[in-house]
């Protein structure tokens, strides 16, 4: 007989999200994702200076700020009709790259670790569901444990780079049409790089080694949560000037096929959502008027949909898609000589499962750190890092980039200097979608069926897939 299970609130995310399944012979059947909290940050910008969007934005979220931020100048840029300098891109990337490391950390270390890892009986450590399904040797789970506690000053030292060419954190104030505002100077440089090799020495010897022997120990989990399998990527991390070449390609990834991004393919429903129906609609025309007595509505989140599809967004899908090689860790748990080169999808289908989203992001944090040591020695102290600018009478555009936990793309049109139009487009947006006018159930909800609920009374699996698209 079908039980129906509520999750509410879903702990250990950012945000405010609600969580019903169906379970039917221990196996989820059904899911329903529910975001129960209205921003309406589109709102809010109308009629504001263009220039006051990289900083309203950085609000919608507490976890990742700077991904607003970018994907915000991104979008001015574009309306201004200006292109970053060299020193502006590259610390841009930085900014961006610094967040990566601490939000990837803080999410396996400080959200989804306890799922996984036993801590003694007390605050933090306790969780939401007592439950049996700790499978751990006794070392390995200490490792964990005292990964979770060296965790907090790794993601300290991350944002004290992060200040160092952004002024602040967690709310960036460098970003501006044209670059950023902070210098480039020597000691900048110096500080940054020793705070990156501790960083960078904690993902090679604690966050890789722990997510494999978790892997390890809970191989069932790599067959668990597959979802729908098509998945996209904007593009993050140019680098080049023109943005030609990104460290993580854009590109989308539909029934098993390889397809270049085509961001007019991109719309949004809201015939599930607490919004008045306007229909499928692309971002440039997107309205966002709340109805929250709608009567088949369960979210406040929209539906976005490539080409009329859902696609998942985040680690796994930007690794998928660029298809890097792997670290040592990934030969040694698939039991290859470490002289072979292991790319991401050598994983095959494992990756995409509760296990391969946690791979995904573990090997992204260690791609990025590499790439942010290298991004430092391409820095010019001294030369300008952005191009001065006035504000359009009109214009428009949009910008894309990505977010940790997903792709983020905001559009603007700019009248009489004023923001006329904004839209929003954020990676919980894509993944935690409720079913759009199609039928379709989004990311996380076709990825909930099939998920093993052995014990109703703590359906630890659920929290588990959930938290592993960090939402």
């Amino acid at each position: 007989m079908a039980r129906k299970l509520s999750i509410d609130p879903v702990t250990r995310i950012e945000g405010h999200l609600k969580i019903e399944v169906e379970v039917d012979g221990k196996v989820v059947r059904d899911a329903k994702s529910q975001g129960m909290l209205f921003r309406g940050f589109e709102v809010i910008l109308k009629g504001r200076d263009p220039r006051d969007a990289t900083q309203i934005t950085q609000r919608i979220c507490g976890v990742c700020p700077t991904a607003h931020g970018t994907a915000s100048v991104r979008a001015l840029d574009v309306a201004f009709g200006v292109k970053p300098t060299t020193n502006g891109r590259i610390v841009r990337n930085l900014i961006l790259g610094a967040n990566y490391l601490q939000s990837h950390i803080l999410h396996f270390f400080h959200l989804a670790a306890l799922d996984y890892v036993k801590g003694p009986q007390i605050p933090p450590f306790t969780t939401h569901y007592e439950h049996g399904e700790y499978w751990l040797p006794r070392a390995v789970n200490e490792r964990g444990v005292q990964g979770y506690l060296e965790a907090f000053n790794m993601r300290r030292k991350a944002q004290e780079m992060l200040a160092l060419f952004g002024g602040r954190m967690p709310h960036v104030h460098a970003f501006i049409p044209g670059g950023v505002t902070e210098p480039v100077t020597s000691d900048k440089i110096v500080s940054f790089y020793w705070r990156l090799q501790e960083i960078k020495k904690f993902i090679e010897d604690v966050y890789l080694p722990l997510v494999y022997s978790v892997g390890k120990y809970y191989r069932e989990l790599f067959e668990v949560g597959r979802g729908w399998g098509n998945l996209l990527c904007y593009g993050v991390f140019p680098l080049d000037d023109e943005e030609k070449e990104f460290l993580l390609k854009p590109g989308v990834y539909t029934n098993g096929k390889d397809e270049p991004l085509d961001v007019s393919k991109i719309t949004e429903s809201v015939k599930r959502s607490w919004y008045e129906d306007v229909g499928d609609r692309h971002p440039t025309q997107g309205l966002t008027r709340v109805n929250p007595d709608k009567g088949n509505g369960y979210s406040f989140i929209k539906a976005p949909r490539y080409n009329g599809l859902p696609h998942e967004v985040g680690p796994l899908a930007r690794m998928w898609i660029t298809n890097p090689v792997l670290s040592k860790e990934a030969n040694k748990f698939l039991g290859l000589p470490p002289d072979k080169e292991v790319r991401m999808r050598d994983l095959g289908e494992k990756a995409f499962s509760i296990m391969g989203r946690h791979v995904a992001r573990a090997e992204e944090c260690y791609l990025v750190a590499k790439a942010l040591e290298k991004w430092l020695s391409e820095l010019k102290p001294g030369e300008p890092v952005n191009i001065p600018t006035k504000v359009p009478k009109t214009g428009e555009g949009y910008g894309l980039s990505e977010a940790p936990r997903g792709s983020v793309g905001h559009w603007i049109k700019i009248k009489d200097g004023v923001i006329e139009h904004y839209q929003i487009v954020a990676p919980t947006t894509w993944n935690a979608s409720p079913r759009d006018s199609k039928g379709q159930r989004g990311p996380i909800e076709e990825a909930l069926v099939g998920v093993p609920v052995p014990d109703p009374t703590a359906p630890i699996n659920v929290l588990r897939l959930v938290r592993a698209f960090d939402p």
